[in-house]
């Protein structure tokens, strides 16, 4: 009976997400921990006439890890990729380059069976496209960005010439996206980030979630300087450190959630796209208009942003002002 059930969000993922058509070669990677969401997927997408391959590898051991040299290759050559992965590999050369041979790419880091029934996969997205591609436009025509919060976010940055992007689930030739999460995000140049970011909802890695007590983080010329809280603040800090990286404390990425759907849940997909949250990127931001290459790439998110744009007001907590 589940099954069935969690047909009707794969069907929306080939039907709407992906658009897959008859004929199609449809690559889903998955691992042994995904692979019961990767079998789903494969039965729907082989329903509708596609050439299917199912990938099951090795769990990553963090975020932000390549995947196999012989999955990168594949997915160069599908029309359509599928990543049910327990890791994200959202970020990483292998999904760069896949992108680059004109594959549509959808992610679906640490997907459950539940995901597929409820929350944001029950988003009308053609709906929520023009949102998201108006707020991602206002980050590609800016140039200083100003982000504060409630929590006491205070954080600048300058994005001149980083483009603005749109992630609304639905995928193009030569895109990906995140799903179900909406979002609209930007990579900072490196080194103009200043300030300091408070989560205070989620950070959905490192086993974290949602969060006990706010994280506070210190940000001085694109680099995080200081980590304080209580325990999950430590998790992050150590976490960090452990790679012997100094890329792995960039600041990468400004995020806004987009999806009415989504839930805060402590899982990332579902997280990062509630509306009324924002999200810092920290680490590698190679796959958003960034040149920084690190060992991890991390969310730190926190509730009713307020974003301004070259001094213009651009979101209000939950608001868009268009």
């Amino acid at each position: 009976m589940k099954e069935a059930m969690m047909f009707k969000g794969a069907r929306t993922i080939l039907d709407v997400c992906v658009s897959v058509k008859e004929g199609e070669n449809v690559f889903i990677v998955t691992d042994m921990f995904q692979e019961g969401i990767g079998q789903v997927l494969a039965a729907a997408a082989m329903e509708r006439g596609a050439e299917v391959t199912l990938g099951i590898m090795t769990p990553r051991e963090k975020a932000g890890q390549e995947p196999p040299k012989i999955i990168a290759e594949g997915m160069k050559h599908a029309d359509v990729v599928l990543l049910p992965v327990s890791y994200s590999v959202t970020h990483t050369y292998a999904v760069k380059e896949a992108a680059a041979k004109g594959g549509r790419i959808l992610v679906m880091t640490d997907f459950t069976e539940e995901m597929l029934i409820h929350g944001g996969i029950e988003a009308d997205f053609r709906e929520l496209k023009p949102i998201c591609k108006f707020v991602a436009h206002s980050f590609t025509c800016g140039k200083r960005v100003h982000l504060t919060s409630p929590g006491g976010t205070d954080l600048t940055m300058d994005i001149t010439g980083r483009r603005g992007n749109a992630l609304y689930c639905i995928v193009e030739p030569g895109e990906f996206s995140t799903v179900p999460t909406v979002e609209a995000n930007v990579s900072p140049i490196e080194g103009t980030a200043n300030g300091r970011i408070v989560a205070d909802a989620s950070i959905p890695y490192l086993g974290i979630g949602l969060l006990d007590e706010p994280v506070i983080v210190d940000v001085k010329d694109g680099f995080i300087t200081k980590i304080s809280g209580g325990r999950q603040a430590d998790i992050l800090r150590r976490d960090l450190e452990s790679h012997n990286d100094k890329n792995s404390f960039n600041i990468a990425e400004l995020g806004i959630g987009l999806n009415p759907k989504c839930r805060m849940c402590g899982i990332m997909l579902e997280d990062e796209g509630v509306v009324g949250t924002a999200h810092i990127g920290i680490g590698t931001n190679i796959t958003l208009g960034g040149d920084t290459k690190a060992p991890c790439h991390y969310d730190l998110i926190m509730w009713d942003p307020r974003v301004e744009i070259d001094g213009t007001l651009v979101i209000d907590g939950p608001r868009v002002i268009f």
